[in-house]
């Protein structure tokens, strides 16, 4: 467990972290009864009072959390259906959700540094301790938020405009951008995972999941670490750290410090919470590929082959749905937003196949019981925001002086969309706004590749991009 400044009992505000995943409500199941002795013993026993109300916040956060690029239970042209493979677990009856509270002391980011093999005085700017250079400069830099849980961001920082390079008449560098090593082999999951162990180690991570797979330019392999909190695993509260082809560290994000246990929710099992999975599914249907609607209107019939009066027809009306194999079922912990901030619900994380043999994904569903969810606060969405789910980012582009931010998503012919970024100095966060087809006009579901392109009022330079629909980050194209 890591040390923070200020940490009491009593419970603060909820802190937003640097990454996110999406996480569905759960329904039905599950009873909440405990008894506690009033007064001596053989007094009446009384309920305990019940926890308050998960406010889970409704955007983009109300449709099933899956692993990015991963088929999307309410999307396609024929949705998708999980079964389970094999039987599911039952799990705990209660569990608690674990929230980020305290500050972050100069102490804990000096620790983070020397991980990296950083040296020097942490210094407060605003709300971030930063390490390292500043726009004119060039250098590794650490960036860590004051608020726990201490979001923090590594990278090696090219910020003068004219360098030794540039003086010998080559390309220079883009103002802020990065410059990890690029070029040569990458080093085996064994050594990158070697080179990373400090920084888990000083971040409480060292029983994290680990995944060096990934590769980034041929020759950064990064390692991502999906932490045990409370002796659970989770879900969208990873470590990513990039490991250069000379085995130097040379990127990287996460958070310092572990949130601690605060209110406990009765929680339903995993085969109920894969049925309401399902269920929520189904009522979706495809949208977001054009906004069509599922259910034709009462009265509506065919004439002459042709449904005038549906808002829309789709392949989905006589396509099956996708049936993908559920393999495993782990209980845990999923990044949600709860009232505006980031914070650990329990949560079932699915392992599902979609042909045997082929790579498993996960799929993550809110395990807290239903009744203690509130209701949206409005069925409808502000105007400006559509009323489809929003897009999961595939990649990012920028241009040469890091201004111009492109992304990438698969996107619907019928549908209209608007990109926004929300800087800070840790992170640059996107979300992608879709505005359906008129729902009087017919629209086909066909999926297509959009890319949309925002002005940053900073060059994005070793920040991260965070796709805001999924809390991860988004790879450079």
């Amino acid at each position: 467990m890591n040390s923070t400044e200020n940490r009491s009992g009593k419970r603060g505000p909820l802190l937003v972290a640097s990454v996110a995943a999406g996480v569905l409500l759960a329904g039905g199941g599950g009873v909440y009864y405990a008894a506690t002795a009033a007064g001596g013993g053989g007094g009446a026993k009384t309920a305990p009072a019940a926890p308050p109300m998960l406010n889970l916040d409704e955007k983009g956060d109300r449709g099933p959390g899956i692993a990015p690029g991963e088929p999307d239970p309410g999307g396609g042209p024929s949705g998708t259906v999980y079964r389970a493979g094999v039987p599911l677990p039952q799990g705990p009856s209660e569990a608690a959700v674990h929230r980020p509270e305290g500050r972050i002391g100069a102490a804990d980011v000096t620790r983070l540094a020397k991980a990296l093999g950083m040296s020097g005085t942490p210094r407060l700017v605003g709300e971030v301790w930063r390490l390292g250079p500043d726009r004119d400069e060039s250098g590794p830099r650490l960036d860590v938020s004051a608020k726990a849980p201490g979001s923090w961001t590594y990278s090696q920082y090219q910020g003068g405009p004219v360098g030794d390079t540039c003086l010998k008449g080559k390309a220079c560098p883009p103002p802020g951008e990065a410059g990890p090593p690029r070029g040569g082999s990458p080093v085996s999951e064994a050594a990158a995972k070697a080179a990373v162990a400090p920084v888990l180690k000083a971040t409480g991570q060292d029983d994290a999941k680990l995944d060096a797979r990934q590769l980034m330019n041929g020759s950064v392999r990064v390692v991502n670490a999906d932490p045990v909190v409370g002796g659970l695993p989770t879900y969208g509260w990873s470590t990513g750290v990039h490991v250069g082809p000379d085995g130097s560290l040379v990127a990287g994000s996460g958070r310092l410090t572990e949130p601690p246990a605060g209110d406990t929710y009765p929680v339903v099992g995993a085969q109920k919470a894969l049925d309401e999975l399902n269920k929520a599914a189904k009522g979706t249907g495809p949208i977001g590929i054009g906004g069509c609607a599922t259910d034709p209107p009462a009265g509506a019939a065919d004439t002459a082959g042709e449904r005038p009066d549906l808002p829309c027809r789709t392949m989905a009306d006589a396509a099956p749905p996708q049936v993908v194999t559920v393999t495993g079922a782990r209980f845990g912990l999923a990044a949600q937003y709860v009232d505006g901030e980031q914070v650990l619900v329990p949560a079932w994380l699915f392992e599902a196949r979609e042909k045997p043999g082929t790579a498993p994904y996960t799929v993550v569903r809110t395990a807290v019981d239903a009744r203690y969810l509130a209701p949206p606060a409005s069925s409808s969405p502000p105007p400006d925001q559509g009323t489809a789910p929003e897009r999961q980012i595939s990649s990012f582009t920028t241009d040469p002086a890091g201004r111009k931010l492109s992304v990438s998503f698969w996107g619907g012919v019928c549908s209209t969309y608007t990109v926004t970024a929300v800087e800070t100095p840790a992170k640059v966060t996107v979300r992608i706004a879709e505005k359906p087809a008129d729902p009087d006009k017919v629209c086909i579901a066909i999926a297509v590749d959009v890319t949309k392109t925002v002005t940053l009022e900073q060059p994005l330079g070793g920040r991260p991009v965070v796709d805001g629909a999924s809390g991860q980050a988004v790879p450079r194209k």
